[in-house]
Order: structure tokens, then sequence, then C-alpha cells
């Protein structure tokens, strides 16, 4: 599986053109090294979903008021993530099958093989901060650790 943010060319690192970011991505966005990260990328719904969440499960108010300005400024940067439809749902229920063959629990990957369906329909690697979240996948999904 990919762990590479880039494809090495001799000894220049080229950076991948498009790519899908996941949520811890998205939340430590502002401590990346933009090299790392794809030219031009996107998030999925569901990433949206998962932020959408934050603010209304914050335990302070400053908490709450920092997910929610994240939350402002990632639906204002990404304003179409690509969807959670019928052919990611499908690519879903075989990457499950994949982390179930290869012995690990799904119940808490139940999100990220949600990102990872769809980037995988969009044929997009997907860049994490969680690689070993995404073990067990079988070079199905083109993950990228940041």
């Amino acid at each position: 599986m990919p762990t590479r943010s880039s494809a090495r060319i001799g000894s220049v690192i080229e950076r991948r053109d498009r790519g899908v970011l996941d949520t811890s991505v998205v939340i430590d966005l502002s401590i990346i090294d933009e090299a790392a990260l794809p030219r031009h990328s996107t998030i999925t719904a569901v990433t949206l979903a998962e932020l959408s969440q934050g603010p209304h499960i914050a335990t302070t108010p400053k908490e709450r008021a920092a997910r929610l300005e994240r939350l402002q400024v990632v639906e204002a940067t990404y304003r179409a993530p690509l969807p959670f439809d019928a052919a990611a749902a499908r690519r879903y229920g075989s990457l499950v099958a994949l982390v179930l063959g290869s012995g690990r629990a799904v119940r808490p990957r139940r999100i990220d093989l949600m990102i990872a369906a769809t980037a995988a329909v969009y044929d997009l690697p997907l860049y994490t901060r969680n690689v070993d979240d995404f073990e067990g996948l079988d070079g199905t999904v083109d993950v990228v650790g940041v």
C-alpha cells in the first residue's frame, strides 16, 4: 500500500495532481507541508458530515467555536464534496469484506472506509494522517500518508 504523497522521479519529487483529503488531514491542514498534498484536493460528503458533528459534541465553548470556524472554512473551500452515492456504498461493502478478511474490526473504521470507498470510486488517492486505519485493503485504495 503506498504511503508516499508523491512519486519520486530521479532525485526530484513530483506532487500528485489530485487527491481526496480525509478528515484527519483537513483537521491538521495548518501544520501539514503543502508539498505533501496534491495540487488540487477535495473532500467527501462523509468528511463534511464528520466535521459537521464537531461543534455539537464539543465540551467547551472555546472548542465549539474553533470547530465551527473550521467547518465554515472547509465549507467555503470545498464547495462540492464528493458524494457517498450508490457506487461508493457498493465499494464500501467490498472494503468491509477486505477488512474482515484481514482479521481487523470494522466498527471503529466505518467512517474511514466510507471515505476510502468514495476516493476509490473516483480513482483518486486518499491522503490521511492515519495510514494504519486503512490496513487490510490490499491496495484497492491508494492511501497516502502525510
